[in-house]
């Protein structure tokens, strides 16, 4: 063998064992393994609980079920066009924006106005603060079930105060005219715990700097809210207004246990409807069309929220 010869023949042996070096698996692909394996968990409970659901939604919106939700027949866009001319569906969905509108102005303004007063350091705001945050810690059963016996009309506390004053009892969830308003107050009262723990935050994190150079340039309590605080506060207030929103659009366990979207139909909202359809008249389809629908709002009612509103946020 020349020298030439062994030269080549050494390259070549050089280039196998670097070939024979190269790892089956590049880092890069490693490292994006590494994460798939951790979302995977959430991605088989996002495909049962959510994707799956929404999908057979979708396709019993389609269809004519039996009593067992069984697929009866193929009717296309039947259900829908028969939800879009039952009165139901339209005063279902008025009643849920009265709701939404009781619901969800006042108890931000009333958790805004709780987390300002407890923001102080003075001595017992603690207290307050656990008293006001104690809401949270209740679930939707159990609040109801307190505010039915507050709502009662001979034993309950709130018509005892109101003849105490001289004013005649209300009855509060069996008249149409006070039963949105009952439930709105009750529901108002159930979520200013989790609106009061964030605005309480939101106060927090902003900067004692801030109030002092407020204070030092003579700025008065009324306009350093509303000139430095509100703007600062203005990320929280938007997400609270999303969620709050989403959250009124989609009440149901109150509703259900206080007044079953009676009287006359005057609390009937939209997820009490498609309750009602599907599990009492068992019309899986209208039902799940009614699902669907409310899912097409909610989407709607976020986007232009993020769409318009959000011009209004300061982010700093």
């Amino acid at each position: 063998m020349n020298t030439t010869e062994a030269g080549l023949a050494a390259r070549q042996s050089t280039g196998s064992r670097t070939r024979q070096a190269k790892p089956f698996l590049s880092t890069a692909w490693k490292d994006n393994m590494t994460g798939y394996l951790f979302m995977a968990p959430s991605l088989v409970l996002f495909a049962v609980f959510l994707f799956y659901p929404l999908v057979k939604s979708l396709y019993l919106s389609l269809c004519l079920t039996d009593p067992r939700g069984r697929v009866a027949a193929f009717v296309g866009l039947d259900n829908f066009t028969s939800l879009f001319q039952a009165e139901a569906f339209w005063n279902s969905l008025l009643v849920t924006l009265k709701f939404t509108a009781l619901t969800v102005p006042s108890g931000l303004f009333a958790a805004l106005l709780l987390a300002a007063l407890t923001h102080g350091k003075l001595r017992g705001m603690p207290l307050f603060r656990f008293v006001f945050s104690l809401p949270t810690a209740l679930s939707v059963s159990t609040s109801s079930v307190i505010w039915m016996m507050l709502f009662h009309p001979t034993t309950g506390t709130l018509n005892y105060f109101l003849t105490r004053l001289g004013l005649n009892p209300v009855q509060w969830l069996t008249d149409p005219a006070w039963a949105l308003i009952s439930v709105s107050i009750m529901t108002v009262w159930m979520n200013i715990g989790f609106q009061f723990i964030v605005l309480l935050s939101g106060l927090q994190g902003i900067a004692d700097d801030i109030f002092d150079s407020a204070r030092i340039d003579g700025s008065g309590p009324f306009r350093t809210f509303f000139q430095i605080i509100m703007p600062l506060l203005s990320p929280t207030l938007f997400f609270l207004s999303v969620v709050s929103i989403m959250g009124a659009f989609q009440s149901f366990g109150q509703i259900n246990i206080l007044t079953k979207g009676g009287p006359a139909g005057s609390t009937e909202v939209f997820v009490y409807s498609i309750y009602k359809e599907a599990f009492v008249n068992y019309q899986f389809g209208t039902g799940s069309a009614y699902a669907l629908v409310l899912f097409a709002i909610i989407m709607l009612l976020t986007f232009l929220q993020f769409r318009f509103a959000e011009r209004k946020v300061h982010y700093h």
